[in-house]
């Protein structure tokens, strides 16, 4: 931090005409790998165009803007993930990481200058009004997005509770941009949500990674067993949409159902960059086999999961690539009241694998299927029960009346096993792990 404040002097001071030296500080830290060369030629350009903007520029432009803009574009410049944060755009960012605030309910990030959805957050405005992964936002409201800052654009996306906004966004497979329009809504955070989708067989969700994630999880799988005789025969892992948070979220939900092993590992060019996280003794589900469902929403944290459990062979993957983050970002606060969001290292998977704009494949590729209930017919097949004369089956049962409850429980079949026929992937994930138990 010292050799960056130095750096940053010494660029000041050749943009107002001052030279600060500080070379020698510089090359005098001790801790620095190698010295750090000052680029004077690319400095002097830099100070020769501030000259030019104060001197000729259309209007007068304060100097501190300047700058400030300066430092935003070195940070925009380096990749998707880094900016600078002033002091207004840092507390709104802890605002965000509350767990509780006013907004819309996506995570997003920038692409090609426009807004581009992550994932919605569940039970929020924008997955109610069916946005989904991969949406690009080109306006808000009728302000282009175009030459906007991703903290800009959130900024303005963020506001009063009940006050409606107007997204236009494109979507791949539309032909045209459409409108979408949310109402803002205090967004609260509920990370993992648990029920019972047959006897024996778990369901957890986890909408994002916060700090108390790995504790929730535990309590969550632990009501399940108590629900089911103490006992899973497996569990659905739902990680659709899961836009990520906080890496020691990830690293203790991976923990929970391994015994031993790496789950990640972090390198970057600092000491501080170098992280290993192994997992401890004690899996919840005693062994019981898991189906992580992913999508392209599935990113960063959800992604560390997925890919530790992948590895271990401790989890099945289902679904499609994943969004494909495998960087880490730190936050470090500044002398002015702002920070900086810099990208400070990658993170890999236990066989070593960076994700990194690959994403996780799954080991069971599903293709984005819409399941209908097709309308119904007034012509009923012939059956057995239909011939007349037909034998009766021995038991002493109503075959009438044993076919008319066997109609009902099947359409009532929603709701005995907790299973949305709707939800493709998840009904697969279930006849999987009913396979899976069989064998066993």
């Amino acid at each position: 931090m010292f050799k960056q404040k130095n750096i940053l002097m010494l660029l000041i001071g050749c943009c107002l005409g001052v030279l600060v030296s500080t070379a020698g500080s510089v090359l005098a830290d001790k801790e620095a790998e190698q010295a750090v060369s000052l680029p004077f030629e690319e400095l002097r350009t830099f100070t020769e165009i501030f000259g030019r903007i104060k001197q000729d520029y259309v209007e007068s432009v304060d100097d501190k803007e300047l700058l400030e803009n300066a430092i935003r574009g070195m940070l925009v410049g380096l990749d998707p993930h880094s900016s600078y944060l002033d002091a207004e755009e840092y507390k709104e960012l802890k605002v965000g990481t509350t767990g509780r605030f006013g907004g819309l309910g996506i995570q997003v990030t920038m692409e090609d200058g426009f807004v581009k959805v992550i994932s919605p957050i569940d039970d929020t405005p924008a997955q109610r009004a069916g946005m989904q992964s991969g949406d690009l936002i080109i306006k808000l409201d009728e302000q282009p997005v175009k030459g906007m800052t991703l903290t800009n654009a959130v900024k303005i996306m963020r506001g009063e509770v009940g006050s409606e906004i107007v997204l236009t966004v494109v979507r791949k497979g539309k032909n045209a941009p459409f409108k979408v329009t949310l109402v803002r809504d205090i967004i609260k955070v509920k990370s993992v949500r648990s029920r019972t989708l047959e006897e024996g067989f778990g369901y957890l969700r986890i909408s994002s990674f916060q700090s108390p994630t790995g504790k929730a999880v535990e309590e969550a799988v632990n009501s399940l067993k108590k629900e089911n005789g103490g006992e899973l025969k497996g569990m659905v892992l739902d990680l659709r949409n899961n836009p990520g948070g906080v890496l020691n979220g990830a690293v203790s939900v991976s923990d929970a159902f391994l015994n031993s092993g790496k789950i990640v590992y972090t390198e970057g060019r600092i000491k501080d960059a170098k992280m290993d996280f192994n997992a401890t003794p004690g899996d919840l589900l005693d062994g019981a086999p898991i189906v992580i469902l992913i999508n392209a929403g599935s990113a960063s944290a959800s992604e560390i999961v997925a890919g530790a459990l992948q590895d271990h062979k401790r989890a099945i993957i289902m679904g499609s690539k994943s969004f494909g983050k495998g960087s880490v970002q730190t936050i470090m606060p500044t002398g002015n009241g702002g920070a900086v969001k810099m990208t400070t290292a990658r993170y890999f998977t236990p066989s070593g694998r960076s994700i990194q704009a690959t994403g996780i494949e799954p080991d069971i590729e599903l293709e984005r299927l819409k399941l209908e209930t097709l309308e119904a017919t007034n012509f009923k097949p012939i059956k057995e029960a239909d011939l007349s004369r037909h034998l009766s089956n021995g038991n002493g049962k109503n075959e009438e009346k044993e076919t008319k409850k066997e109609a009902e429980k099947n359409e009532k079949d929603e709701d005995v096993k907790g299973v949305d026929m709707r939800d493709y992937p998840l009904k697969e994930a279930l006849n999987l792990l009913k396979g899976i138990a069989i064998l066993r």
